[in-house]
């Protein structure tokens, strides 16, 4: 039988060697820094005061709370994000895997929402889009500083006419009472959510064909990957209960 200190030295030891799993499996302080940026993106992300929705931000606050970790908002532009992300003064933000210039470097959820280019039309025009070709001679009106590469191609060749403007909410007041302009480029959801809350639902109509479509995930750096995991079986969960619709159903 060991001596009474080969015992106490070897209790301690096992002690020593469990804590750090222990430790590692459940820290005491998570929290995430999640990017909502200056002006949010409604409705994936709203930004009133210091308050936070949208359908992304809900579906974080969800996720992130039933895997035990403190959400942050934080109002990050959009040209320093990136970097921010890859020397850890930031955890995650919204985005497109599409939309980012080095994809490589980051971790990336599977989609949250997919979100969608179309047409946005006056109720009153006779114009319909089904193909670019739709729009020859047209004139549309489009973000400043976006890119929509399906028709590029016509932009640069002067068979479709683009008129940029700063803000999403100017697209459709461009259209709505500028002579020469036929219709707006806009994401779907967001342009239903300017022009609900505008009171111009009515006057105009969606194409039903769309001219991209793309998954709106979480990008995080290198170093989350248990996270992802988590949270992408956590989002399979909520979207096969119906929570994720319940919330997608908020904004539309």
């Amino acid at each position: 039988m060991p001596s009474l200190p080969v015992l106490t030295a070897f209790l301690l030891l096992s002690v020593a060697v469990l804590l750090p799993a222990v430790s590692s499996a459940a820290p005491e302080n998570r929290t995430l820094r999640f990017n909502v940026s200056p002006n949010g993106y409604p409705p994936y992300l709203i930004v009133e005061n210091r308050k936070q929705s949208g359908i992304i931000w809900d579906v974080m606050a969800l996720i992130t709370k039933r895997l035990g970790y403190d959400l942050v908002a934080e109002k990050i532009p959009r040209k320093r994000v990136d970097e921010m992300l890859l020397e850890g003064y930031l955890d995650a933000t919204p985005r497109a895997r599409e939309w980012t210039d080095e994809p490589e470097k980051f971790l990336f959820t599977e989609p949250v929402v997919a979100v969608e280019e179309v047409i946005f039309i006056p109720k009153d025009s006779e114009l319909t889009y089904r193909t670019p070709q739709d729009l020859f001679s047209r004139t549309v009106v489009t973000h400043l500083g976006y890119n929509y590469p399906a028709l590029e191609p016509h932009f640069e060749a002067g068979t479709i006419s683009r008129f940029d403007v700063a803000r999403d909410l100017d697209m459709f007041m461009y259209v709505l009472h500028g002579k020469r302009f036929d219709a707006a480029v806009a994401d779907r959801l967001v342009g239903n959510w300017l022009l609900r809350n505008e009171g111009l639902q009515d006057q105009f109509r969606s194409s039903e064909q769309n001219i991209s479509n793309v998954g709106l995930r979480i990008m995080l750096p290198s170093g989350w990957e248990d996270f992802v995991g988590d949270f992408n079986r956590e989002l399979s969960r909520i979207r096969e209960n119906g929570e994720l619709d319940a919330i997608l159903a908020n904004y539309r």
